[in-house]
Formats: structure tokens, C-alpha cells, sequence
């Protein structure tokens, strides 16, 4: 479903009447936050959320007086209590508690990172990791965000939708180019979706980031539909790489992983 637009008139919100627009102002002010802009003056804050300045600066003095930002009086950035906000969600998840000690377990044998993500909207959002030695640019942890288009769990959870819910992925999806081997045609991402759905694992090979290759596998509930999806993340073309075949090395054990949190998760009657 697309995400309502915080800036636009109230009787554009659908006919439910029930719309709050300044709570969707105020969290739209919290999400323009990211590791890339951690740290924002208010102009740069009203230009990422669509807001008035004055707007802008009226959420943020609030949630500076709720303790969720801080400034030191020209830029502003989170505080550690905007972590409450989705602790709610992480506690009554149990996914990352199941699969916890398959991905250490994978990780140990591989000797590579491993993960768990889930789809949010367009993105890939990670809630489960473990890793051995940092292999991105981009330090990731539990909520970080990816293009699904560009990431192997992406693709594994994006093959995992039905017809209606591809369709409506595509028609909102951006598909920006992250390095010139991103797939960004959709004739050639439905390609590929197609092959991941037959074969039951996905391969991404520095789509997301150069020199970084992810292998993927679907984490499935008790009806067998796909609700997660785990990999592991590797360095191409560095010595000590070259010998591991992403197919004959990593799918075996990796489908394992998922089949056995897919197992957990059925019993827990997720």
C-alpha cells in the first residue's frame, strides 16, 4: 500500500475520515532520519518531509521536549528514545529470538555475515544479524533499510508476493540504480523473480554494493507463506574469496537455515 503523503490535504486521505495528518507530519519528521542524514539543520529537515519550515520547526521543538531529538541549537538528530518506538514490535516479533541461533550456527560454518530481513513497503528492513567482519560501506544493524530490488532477501520476499501485491510493488517502487550491475528493467527483475520463485534461492552480485555478492533463502510460516527471508553476505574479488562458489558452498547450508527457522516459527504458531 502506498504511504499517505503527510503534506497533502486532509480530504485527500481516503474516505475514512480517520486520518491524523499532524501525527503523519510528526513521524514523517522522525523518519527523515537516516544514517546518511543523521544529523540535519531544520531547512534540510523541511526539505526531506515536504513541510513549512515553520512546521518543521514546531515538531521538532516537540519532540525535543519529548526527549526524542536534540540540537545543539542548528542541527538537530534522534536521541536513543526513538528506539521505544519500535521496541514494542521487536518484543512481540518472533522471528529475530528464532532465528538468532540458525544464523550463528550458519554464520560459524560459513565464516561469513548472516541476517534476517522482512518487507516493508519497497524495502528490505533487517531484523536479525550476525556479523563476522564488516563487508559494507554502510554499517548495517537491526532496522536498517535496503531497496528490495537490489538485495537478495529483496528478491526472495518480493517473489514470495502474488500477483496483485508485485503489481502494486512495481507501480510504487523507485528501482534507482545502486552500481551499474543494479537490475532496474522490470521485464528483467520479473525475470529473475520468476527463476528465484522456481529454484527457491536468490543470488545478488554487487547490485547493492560493489565487490559484495548475498546469496538468500524465503523463511516461510506454518501455511508455507513466505514471511522472511535469511542470507549471507559475502566480499568478492579480496583474497581469500575467490574460491567460494556462492551455488555449491553456501545454498545447501543456507536452505537448511531457513528450513529450520521456518520449522521454529511454525511451531510457535507464527
Amino acid at each position: 500500500m502506498t504511504e499517505p503523503d503527510p503534506t497533502a490535504p486532509e480530504g485527500e486521505r481516503g474516505t475514512s475520515g480517520q486520518f491524523v495528518q499532524s501525527l503523519a507530519r510528526g513521524l514523517s519528521v522522525v523518519s527523515a532520519f537516516d544514517a546518511q542524514h543523521a544529523r540535519m539543520t531544520l531547512s534540510d529537515v523541511a526539505r526531506r518531509t515536504g513541510l513549512t519550515r515553520a512546521t518543521a520547526r514546531r515538531f521538532l521543538l516537540t519532540l525535543e521536549e519529548l526527549g526524542y531529538v536534540r540540537t545543539d541549537g542548528r542541527l538537530f538528530e534522534l536521541t536513543p528514545k526513538v528506539l521505544q518506538l519500535g521496541y514494542a514490535y521487536l518484543s512481540s516479533l518472533s522471528l529475530p529470538a528464532l532465528a538468532a541461533p540458525h544464523l550463528e550456527a550458519l554464520s560459524a560454518l560459513l565464516e561469513e555475515s548472516t541476517s534476517a530481513s522482512v518487507l516493508d513497503g519497497t524495502d528490505i528492513v533487517y531484523v536479525a544479524r550476525v556479523s563476522t567482519h564488516r563487508i559494507m560501506t554502510v554499517a548495517i544493524a537491526v532496522g536498517t533499510r535496503f531497496p528490495a530490488h537490489a538485495t537478495s532477501m529483496g528478491r526472495v520476499l518480493l517473489a514470495g508476493l502474488d500477483d496483485a501485491q508485485l503489481e502494486e510493488y512495481f507501480r510504487t517502487a523507485a528501482l534507482p540504480a545502486l552500481t551499474e550491475r543494479t537490475l532496474v528493467d522490470r521485464a528483467a527483475l520479473e525475470a529473475d523473480l520468476r527463476r528465484v520463485r522456481e529454484q527457491g534461492w536468490a543470488v545478488v552480485d554487487q547490485e547493492l554494493e560493489i565487490g559484495l555478492r548475498s546469496v538468500a533463502a524465503p523463511v516461510t510460516d506454518g501455511s508455507g507463506r513466505t514471511v522472511a527471508a535469511v542470507n549471507v553476505s559475502m566480499r568478492v574479488g579480496m583474497p581469500g574469496t575467490g574460491a567460494t562458489d556462492p551455488v555449491r558452498d553456501v545454498v545447501p547450508p543456507l536452505l537448511e537455515c531457513a528450513r529450520r527457522i521456518s520449522a521454529d516459527l511454525a511451531a510457535a504458531g507464527r
